[in-house]
Protein backbone atom coordinates (compact mmCIF):
# COMPACT_ATOMS: atom_id res chain seq x y z
CA UNK A 1 0.00 0.00 0.00
CA UNK A 2 1.18 3.66 -0.80
CA UNK A 3 -0.54 6.34 0.84
CA UNK A 4 -3.97 4.19 0.33
CA UNK A 5 -2.93 3.22 -3.00
CA UNK A 6 -2.46 -0.40 -4.23
CA UNK A 7 1.23 -0.85 -5.83
CA UNK A 8 -0.75 -3.87 -8.16
CA UNK A 9 -3.38 -1.36 -9.25
CA UNK A 10 -0.39 1.34 -9.83
CA UNK A 11 1.85 -1.01 -12.18
CA UNK A 12 -1.50 -1.87 -13.98
CA UNK A 13 -1.92 1.14 -14.90
CA UNK A 14 1.26 2.28 -15.80
CA UNK A 15 1.23 -0.66 -17.81
CA UNK A 16 -2.17 -0.08 -19.66
CA UNK A 17 -1.13 3.64 -20.18
CA UNK A 18 2.23 2.56 -22.11
CA UNK A 19 -0.19 0.29 -24.53
CA UNK A 20 -2.78 3.00 -24.74
CA UNK A 21 0.27 5.72 -26.00
CA UNK A 22 1.91 2.90 -27.78
CA UNK A 23 -1.24 2.70 -30.61
CA UNK A 24 -2.04 6.37 -30.26
CA UNK A 25 1.30 7.02 -31.83
CA UNK A 26 1.90 4.11 -34.11
CA UNK A 27 -1.29 3.49 -35.58
CA UNK A 28 -2.98 6.69 -35.27
CA UNK A 29 -0.46 9.49 -35.37
CA UNK A 30 1.29 7.88 -37.60
CA UNK A 31 -1.65 7.09 -40.26
CA UNK A 32 -3.77 10.41 -39.44
CA UNK A 33 -6.23 8.37 -37.67
CA UNK A 34 -8.50 10.88 -35.19
CA UNK A 35 -9.53 9.68 -31.75
CA UNK A 36 -12.69 10.12 -29.57
CA UNK A 37 -12.50 12.38 -26.31
CA UNK A 38 -9.94 14.62 -25.35
CA UNK A 39 -7.16 12.43 -27.08
CA UNK A 40 -8.92 13.22 -30.27
CA UNK A 41 -8.78 16.74 -29.66
CA UNK A 42 -5.02 16.70 -28.43
CA UNK A 43 -4.78 14.54 -32.02
CA UNK A 44 -6.91 17.32 -33.73
CA UNK A 45 -4.20 20.36 -32.23
CA UNK A 46 -1.29 17.97 -33.21
CA UNK A 47 -2.66 17.60 -36.94
CA UNK A 48 -3.46 21.32 -37.12
CA UNK A 49 -0.54 22.84 -35.31
CA UNK A 50 1.84 20.42 -34.52
CA UNK A 51 0.96 20.86 -30.90
CA UNK A 52 2.58 17.90 -28.59
CA UNK A 53 -0.07 15.79 -27.47
CA UNK A 54 1.72 14.62 -24.27
CA UNK A 55 1.73 18.25 -23.00
CA UNK A 56 -1.88 19.09 -24.20
CA UNK A 57 -3.22 15.71 -23.06
CA UNK A 58 -2.21 17.12 -19.28
CA UNK A 59 -3.29 21.28 -20.13
CA UNK A 60 -6.99 19.78 -21.12
CA UNK A 61 -7.38 17.29 -18.55
CA UNK A 62 -6.49 19.93 -15.17
CA UNK A 63 -9.61 21.14 -15.03
CA UNK A 64 -11.53 17.66 -14.88
CA UNK A 65 -9.10 16.78 -12.41
CA UNK A 66 -11.23 18.78 -9.70
CA UNK A 67 -14.26 17.36 -11.20
CA UNK A 68 -12.60 13.41 -10.47
CA UNK A 69 -11.56 14.70 -6.86
CA UNK A 70 -15.34 15.65 -5.98
CA UNK A 71 -17.57 12.47 -7.40
CA UNK A 72 -14.44 9.85 -7.05
CA UNK A 73 -13.21 9.78 -4.39
CA UNK A 74 -9.34 10.10 -3.33
CA UNK A 75 -7.88 6.92 -4.48
CA UNK A 76 -9.37 7.27 -7.89
CA UNK A 77 -8.45 10.37 -8.12
CA UNK A 78 -5.07 9.84 -7.07
CA UNK A 79 -4.95 7.07 -9.66
CA UNK A 80 -6.56 8.96 -12.85
CA UNK A 81 -3.58 11.27 -11.59
CA UNK A 82 -1.24 8.63 -11.98
CA UNK A 83 -3.26 7.63 -15.40
CA UNK A 84 -2.72 10.88 -17.28
CA UNK A 85 0.70 11.48 -16.12
CA UNK A 86 2.29 8.48 -17.26
CA UNK A 87 0.34 8.71 -20.83
CA UNK A 88 1.88 12.01 -21.02
CA UNK A 89 5.28 10.37 -20.32
CA UNK A 90 4.76 7.57 -22.51
CA UNK A 91 3.44 9.47 -25.30
CA UNK A 92 6.72 11.55 -25.02
CA UNK A 93 8.93 8.21 -25.12
CA UNK A 94 7.37 7.04 -27.94
CA UNK A 95 7.31 9.67 -30.31
CA UNK A 96 10.80 9.99 -29.63
CA UNK A 97 11.63 6.29 -30.21
CA UNK A 98 9.13 5.13 -32.44
CA UNK A 99 9.16 2.82 -35.17
CA UNK A 100 7.38 2.99 -38.84
CA UNK A 101 5.47 -0.16 -38.97
CA UNK A 102 3.99 0.76 -42.47
CA UNK A 103 0.86 -0.33 -42.69
CA UNK A 104 -0.76 2.61 -44.72
CA UNK A 105 -1.52 0.78 -47.57
CA UNK A 106 -3.98 -1.32 -45.11
CA UNK A 107 -6.02 0.91 -43.27
CA UNK A 108 -8.26 -1.67 -42.08
CA UNK A 109 -5.54 -3.64 -40.26
CA UNK A 110 -4.64 0.34 -39.11
CA UNK A 111 -8.17 0.82 -37.74
CA UNK A 112 -8.51 -2.45 -35.70
CA UNK A 113 -4.81 -2.39 -34.23
CA UNK A 114 -5.58 1.26 -33.21
CA UNK A 115 -8.71 -0.20 -31.37
CA UNK A 116 -7.42 -3.50 -29.85
CA UNK A 117 -4.22 -1.46 -28.12
CA UNK A 118 -6.69 1.81 -27.15
CA UNK A 119 -9.19 -0.62 -25.85
CA UNK A 120 -6.86 -3.05 -24.17
CA UNK A 121 -4.63 -0.23 -22.68
CA UNK A 122 -7.65 1.85 -21.42
CA UNK A 123 -9.59 -1.74 -19.99
CA UNK A 124 -6.32 -2.15 -17.91
CA UNK A 125 -6.43 1.15 -16.77
CA UNK A 126 -10.67 1.08 -15.86
CA UNK A 127 -10.25 -2.73 -14.17
CA UNK A 128 -7.40 -1.70 -11.61
CA UNK A 129 -9.45 1.82 -10.73
CA UNK A 130 -7.66 4.66 -12.70
CA UNK A 131 -8.68 6.55 -15.94
CA UNK A 132 -6.39 8.53 -17.90
CA UNK A 133 -8.40 11.53 -17.40
CA UNK A 134 -11.32 13.78 -19.67
CA UNK A 135 -13.65 11.56 -21.22
CA UNK A 136 -12.84 8.37 -19.21
CA UNK A 137 -13.98 10.50 -16.06
CA UNK A 138 -17.17 11.51 -17.34
CA UNK A 139 -17.58 7.91 -18.12
CA UNK A 140 -16.78 6.19 -15.08
CA UNK A 141 -19.39 9.00 -13.36
CA UNK A 142 -21.94 7.90 -15.83
CA UNK A 143 -21.07 4.53 -15.17
CA UNK A 144 -21.69 5.18 -12.13
CA UNK A 145 -24.50 7.10 -11.29
CA UNK A 146 -26.51 6.51 -14.86
CA UNK A 147 -25.63 2.77 -15.27
CA UNK A 148 -24.42 3.03 -18.69
CA UNK A 149 -21.23 0.92 -19.25
CA UNK A 150 -18.45 2.93 -19.75
CA UNK A 151 -17.55 1.78 -23.34
CA UNK A 152 -20.99 3.04 -24.82
CA UNK A 153 -20.22 6.31 -23.09
CA UNK A 154 -17.38 7.20 -24.67
CA UNK A 155 -18.51 6.14 -28.27
CA UNK A 156 -21.35 8.34 -28.64
CA UNK A 157 -18.75 11.37 -27.05
CA UNK A 158 -16.02 10.20 -28.97
CA UNK A 159 -18.53 10.47 -31.86
CA UNK A 160 -19.32 14.00 -31.86
CA UNK A 161 -15.22 14.71 -31.87
CA UNK A 162 -14.40 12.41 -34.62
CA UNK A 163 -17.25 14.43 -36.22
CA UNK A 164 -15.62 17.37 -35.43
CA UNK A 165 -12.31 15.86 -36.59
CA UNK A 166 -13.98 14.84 -40.30
CA UNK A 167 -14.55 18.87 -40.63
CA UNK A 168 -11.31 20.19 -39.37
CA UNK A 169 -8.96 18.05 -41.22
CA UNK A 170 -9.64 14.40 -41.92
CA UNK A 171 -11.15 13.44 -44.82
CA UNK A 172 -13.97 10.68 -44.86
CA UNK A 173 -12.38 7.24 -45.49
CA UNK A 174 -10.27 8.19 -42.62
CA UNK A 175 -13.27 9.65 -40.69
CA UNK A 176 -14.82 5.94 -41.38
CA UNK A 177 -11.77 4.56 -40.17
CA UNK A 178 -11.92 5.98 -37.49
CA UNK A 179 -14.78 5.43 -36.00
CA UNK A 180 -13.84 1.26 -36.88
CA UNK A 181 -10.87 1.88 -34.42
CA UNK A 182 -13.18 3.67 -31.84
CA UNK A 183 -16.06 1.22 -32.10
CA UNK A 184 -13.18 -1.92 -31.53
CA UNK A 185 -11.99 -0.16 -28.75
CA UNK A 186 -15.33 0.40 -27.20
CA UNK A 187 -15.65 -3.03 -27.62
CA UNK A 188 -12.54 -4.16 -26.51
CA UNK A 189 -12.77 -2.13 -23.23
CA UNK A 190 -16.58 -3.50 -22.59
CA UNK A 191 -14.69 -6.71 -22.60
CA UNK A 192 -11.77 -6.45 -20.69
CA UNK A 193 -13.96 -4.53 -17.88
CA UNK A 194 -16.94 -7.51 -17.69
CA UNK A 195 -15.38 -10.59 -19.31
CA UNK A 196 -12.93 -11.71 -17.12
CA UNK A 197 -15.25 -13.40 -14.58
CA UNK A 198 -18.48 -13.43 -17.03
CA UNK A 199 -20.17 -17.09 -17.20
CA UNK A 200 -23.84 -18.40 -18.63
CA UNK A 201 -26.82 -18.11 -15.96
CA UNK A 202 -29.42 -21.12 -16.65
CA UNK A 203 -33.13 -20.74 -15.83
CA UNK A 204 -34.07 -24.57 -15.45
CA UNK A 205 -38.05 -25.27 -15.23
CA UNK A 206 -38.80 -29.39 -14.64
CA UNK A 207 -41.01 -31.80 -13.47
CA UNK A 208 -37.92 -33.17 -12.15
CA UNK A 209 -35.94 -30.42 -10.91
CA UNK A 210 -34.74 -32.24 -7.64
CA UNK A 211 -33.24 -35.13 -9.44
CA UNK A 212 -31.53 -32.41 -11.81
CA UNK A 213 -29.96 -30.05 -8.83
CA UNK A 214 -28.84 -33.20 -7.07
CA UNK A 215 -27.29 -34.28 -10.88
CA UNK A 216 -25.33 -30.72 -10.94
CA UNK A 217 -24.01 -31.00 -7.56
CA UNK A 218 -22.44 -33.91 -7.62
CA UNK A 219 -21.24 -34.22 -11.29
CA UNK A 220 -20.11 -30.47 -11.57
CA UNK A 221 -19.98 -29.30 -7.71
CA UNK A 222 -21.74 -26.48 -8.92
CA UNK A 223 -24.65 -24.84 -6.52
CA UNK A 224 -28.66 -24.87 -7.56
CA UNK A 225 -30.99 -22.18 -6.16
CA UNK A 226 -34.53 -23.50 -5.55
CA UNK A 227 -37.17 -21.06 -6.70
CA UNK A 228 -41.13 -21.24 -5.81
CA UNK A 229 -42.41 -21.10 -9.73
CA UNK A 230 -46.27 -20.92 -10.67
CA UNK A 231 -47.54 -21.23 -14.38
CA UNK A 232 -49.62 -18.11 -14.62
CA UNK A 233 -52.11 -20.21 -17.44
CA UNK A 234 -52.27 -23.34 -15.66
CA UNK A 235 -51.70 -22.28 -12.13
CA UNK A 236 -49.56 -25.11 -10.85
CA UNK A 237 -46.50 -24.77 -8.86
CA UNK A 238 -43.54 -26.06 -9.89
CA UNK A 239 -39.53 -25.38 -8.49
CA UNK A 240 -37.65 -23.08 -10.69
CA UNK A 241 -33.85 -23.63 -10.51
CA UNK A 242 -31.35 -21.29 -11.35
CA UNK A 243 -27.25 -22.33 -11.72
CA UNK A 244 -24.20 -20.15 -12.80
CA UNK A 245 -21.81 -22.19 -14.41
CA UNK A 246 -18.36 -20.92 -16.44
CA UNK A 247 -18.87 -20.57 -20.35
CA UNK A 248 -16.46 -23.74 -20.78
CA UNK A 249 -19.39 -25.67 -18.59
CA UNK A 250 -22.85 -24.89 -20.44
CA UNK A 251 -22.69 -27.49 -23.04
CA UNK A 252 -21.84 -30.21 -19.80
CA UNK A 253 -24.67 -28.64 -17.95
CA UNK A 254 -27.42 -28.98 -20.76
CA UNK A 255 -25.88 -32.82 -21.00
CA UNK A 256 -27.19 -33.39 -17.33
CA UNK A 257 -30.36 -32.07 -18.26
CA UNK A 258 -31.23 -33.60 -21.16
CA UNK A 259 -29.95 -36.79 -19.53
CA UNK A 260 -33.00 -36.84 -16.88
CA UNK A 261 -35.60 -34.48 -18.67
CA UNK A 262 -35.58 -34.08 -22.56
CA UNK A 263 -38.21 -31.83 -22.70
CA UNK A 264 -36.87 -29.43 -19.44
CA UNK A 265 -37.29 -25.74 -20.39
CA UNK A 266 -34.04 -24.35 -19.98
CA UNK A 267 -33.51 -20.32 -20.14
CA UNK A 268 -29.60 -19.74 -21.01
CA UNK A 269 -28.14 -16.03 -20.50
CA UNK A 270 -24.67 -14.59 -20.30
CA UNK A 271 -23.45 -13.16 -16.55
CA UNK A 272 -20.95 -10.32 -16.31
CA UNK A 273 -19.00 -9.98 -12.90
CA UNK A 274 -19.63 -13.16 -11.17
CA UNK A 275 -18.45 -13.15 -7.32
CA UNK A 276 -18.74 -15.57 -5.09
CA UNK A 277 -18.16 -19.24 -4.72
CA UNK A 278 -16.54 -21.19 -7.80
CA UNK A 279 -15.72 -17.65 -9.46
CA UNK A 280 -13.93 -15.06 -7.17
CA UNK A 281 -13.84 -16.90 -3.54
CA UNK A 282 -12.88 -20.62 -3.23
CA UNK A 283 -14.53 -23.24 -1.05
CA UNK A 284 -13.58 -21.54 2.36
CA UNK A 285 -14.43 -18.19 1.06
CA UNK A 286 -10.88 -17.28 0.56
CA UNK A 287 -10.21 -15.11 -2.76
CA UNK A 288 -9.34 -16.74 -5.93
CA UNK A 289 -7.82 -13.48 -7.57
CA UNK A 290 -5.88 -10.86 -5.76
CA UNK A 291 -7.74 -8.04 -7.08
Amino acid sequence: MMFGLKLKNILFILLGSAIFSFGIVHFNMQNNLGEGGFTGITLLLYFIWGWDPAITNILLNIPLFFIGWKFLGRNTFLYTIIGTSAVSVFLSIFQAYQFQIGLQNDMTLVALFAGVFIGVGLGIIFRFGGTTGGVDIIARLVNKYAGWSMGRTMFLFDFVVIATSVFAILDLVEGMYTLVAVYVGARVIDFIQEGAYSAKGTTIISSQSEEIAGKILKEMDRGVTVLDGRGSFSGEKRDVLYCVVARNEIVRLKGIINSIDPHAFVAVSTVHDVLGEGFTLDENKNPLHDD
